[in-house]
């Protein structure tokens, strides 16, 4: 992105600080002894973040509900396996350790301190509130950061450049993904590469969201598959007449998945126009707003280090 535009950083509050937790260890504890390891790693990870992407606006999206019932009700599967505590470990998980828990509460304090903006919507996950925030913005260039595959589905160059910071395997191995890198590396239409990896997604199914996918068919055949037929729709058309370029196999494999990919579609699509709340205004201070209470919260907490690399950044 090398324009003249300013640059909106959204970050998903989750996919970082379950990030963060399980990168450092809970022996990294407050003076009073209450791990910190989290808030520790979440905050610099923003400073680091901040520096790398130089934003004018910063927006930590969180999970109002990580599991909306509009989604279960249509696919049931959807994250059921999260749910279940003694599978619920790793940096993909959703239900919090004990010691996360309370140090979620922290990193909202160091954030309000800092005066870093925070969104939801309610009864929605943070990828919705990415994808809205995203799909919104008109005036400023946008980098999501996110260590969750859906997101690449909001790349973008229209109206304003869209690119995912991608940090599955960790902020320092963190890859930048517009339409352009998705295509190639996913092998979806350029076209439209963005609702393309989506479509593609729902084919190949994501067991990380307990999404069966369509049973046979695997990400070569549903890229192949993209490819050929440009949609899911077009596909799918493909698969209700007589279109002779379709393997009889692959037609009965889609026509057999047809009620779960009808209902799995909004599923897998972030939501782009729900009701988001921001805490405050999304520019990003160049110090922060209750500089006594976030130098309270760094003695408090034993992260003074950390809390000077966040003042640092933001300085930029």
């Amino acid at each position: 992105m090398t324009d003249d535009r300013g640059t909106v950083l959204l970050l998903d509050a989750a996919s970082l600080w379950f990030r963060a937790f399980y990168a450092l260890p809970e022996s990294i504890t407050a003076p009073d002894g209450r791990p910190v390891n989290a808030v520790r790693g979440f905050t610099d990870m923003v400073s680091s973040l901040i520096t790398r992407t130089n934003p004018t606006r910063v927006v930590v999206c969180l999970d109002l509900d990580w599991r909306p019932t509009f989604r279960v009700d249509l696919v049931p599967s959807y994250k059921a396996h999260r749910v279940l505590k003694e599978v619920s470990t790793g940096p993909d998980a959703e239900e919090a350790p004990d010691a996360l828990g309370p140090q979620v509460n922290l990193i909202m304090e160091v954030l309000d301190a800092a005066g870093i903006a925070a969104a939801g919507a309610v009864g929605l996950e943070a990828d919705d509130v990415l994808g809205t925030l995203a799909a919104q913005e008109r005036t400023d260039n946008v980098v999501v950061v996110s260590g969750d595959r859906d997101l690449l589905q909001v790349v973008s160059d229209d109206p304003v450049a869209v690119r995912v910071l991608y940090a599955g395997r960790g902020l320092a191995k963190a890859e930048l993904f517009g339409p352009a890198e998705v295509a190639e590396r996913y092998g979806v239409p350029e076209h439209r590469p963005g609702p393309g990896y989506a479509e593609l997604a729902l084919l190949r199914g994501d067991s990380s969201d307990g999404l069966p996918g369509v049973k046979g068919i695997g990400e070569k055949t549903a890229s192949t598959l993209m490819l050929r037929y440009g949609s899911l729709e077009a596909l799918m058309d493909a698969a209700d007449g007589t279109d002779r370029d379709l393997a009889a196999g692959v037609r009965s494999k889609l026509l057999a998945a047809k009620d779960y990919i009808e209902a799995a579609l909004p599923v897998v699509r972030v939501v782009t126009d729900a009701d988001v709340t921001v805490s405050r205004s999304d520019e990003l201070p160049t110090e922060p707003v209750d500089p006594d209470r976030i130098d309270e919260l760094a003695a408090e907490l034993g992260i003074e280090n950390s809390i000077a690399r966040l003042r640092k950044a933001m300085a930029r």
